[in-house]
């Protein structure tokens, strides 16, 4: 609530923290209930959906992969997402529900690129090997972006910002674009929750129990794909959400998915209007781009799970 409050009051322009109080108090002025209904309500609400769904993926990759340090902008699924709307962007795309749909399907092809590495003997087994060969994908897939940026400038001016990772100047119909795929993912969630607890146990007693790991990996993809899409389209690819989020649930729940995903539900959004705030009184009266603040907090966290998982050296 507090985080949330936070994301409300303070912004660039001539609405002060006091005065955006007062407006929400209902004895502020009509310009700065403007501000907050027009401008701050957007950000928040998006800020909400992006960690939520950042959140849910990076547990449910966690999870799905036995990999602690599993996470959608490490693995290549943001970077799939983001290649894709970059390339939307250039070819004019405009509609917020067609770039959240075709940001879906570079997800989805991000997602079943790390699903074929852990089958790859040696690599899915391997947490810092698997995250090379995500950082790997990520990097060209930053290539080909930045060489599709000196094709067209207009695209470029609107690649570049986009990329950064920021909630701000969205309006509310990006959010609502977003809302079908949300809904549908969160359904899935609560479908695969309990066979993706059995699957800790191992695939056998899974199958023993009754459950399809086939299938249920399936579903994890498909749910992944429309959570980091739906999040890329919203805030564009912000690394380490996905990783910060479940490290904190699972300090709380202990090994068991179920508890970790119902606590990245509070916790997700949390972590992303932390770190929105955080952008704006870093650099004010500017803005910090909300993706370098996610980095700057994902980093140590990365650190620490290496260390304290005890992770091979190369």
């Amino acid at each position: 609530m507090l985080v949330i409050i936070g994301s409300l009051i303070y912004g660039a322009g001539p609405v002060t923290p006091r005065k955006a109080l007062a407006a929400l108090a209902g004895t502020g002025s009509d310009e700065a209930w403007f501000v907050i209904r027009e401008l701050r309500l957007p950000r928040t609400l998006i800020g909400l959906a992006t960690g939520l769904a950042l959140g849910i993926a990076g547990a449910l990759l966690q999870a799905m992969t036995r990999n602690p340090l599993a996470e959608p902008g490490l693995l290549g699924v943001s970077a799939g997402a983001g290649f894709a709307v970059a390339v939307a962007i250039l070819f004019g795309a405009s509609t917020a529900t067609l770039t959240t749909l075709i940001a879906q399907v570079g997800a989805l092809a991000g997602c079943s690129l790390v699903i074929a590495a852990t089958r790859v003997q040696g690599l899915g087994n391997d947490p810092v090997r698997l995250v090379l060969a995500g950082a790997t994908l990520s990097g060209l897939l930053l290539a080909l972006t930045s060489m599709l940026m000196l094709m067209d400038q207009r695209a470029a001016d609107e690649i570049r910002f986009w990329i950064t990772g920021s909630v701000a100047g969205k309006s509310l119909a990006t959010f609502q674009a977003t809302l079908p795929s949300l809904i549908i993912a969160l359904t899935l969630v609560v479908v695969v929750a309990r066979p993706l607890a059995a699957m800790a146990l191992g695939e056998r007693a899974a199958v023993g129990l009754g459950h399809h790991p086939g299938r249920i990996r399936f579903l994890i993809t498909v749910t992944v794909a429309l959570l980091v899409g739906a999040a890329t389209a919203l805030a564009g690819p912000l690394i380490f959400v996905g990783l910060v989020v479940p490290f904190i649930a699972r300090a709380f729940s202990g090994p068991d998915i179920r508890k970790t995903l119902w606590l990245c539900l509070p916790i997700g959004p949390a972590v992303v209007l932390a770190a929105d705030v955080a952008s704006r009184l870093m650099a004010a009266p500017a803005e910090m781009p909300l993706g370098v603040v996610t980095a700057l907090i994902g980093a140590p966290v990365l650190l620490a799970i290496v260390r304290a998982g005890r992770m091979p050296s190369l």
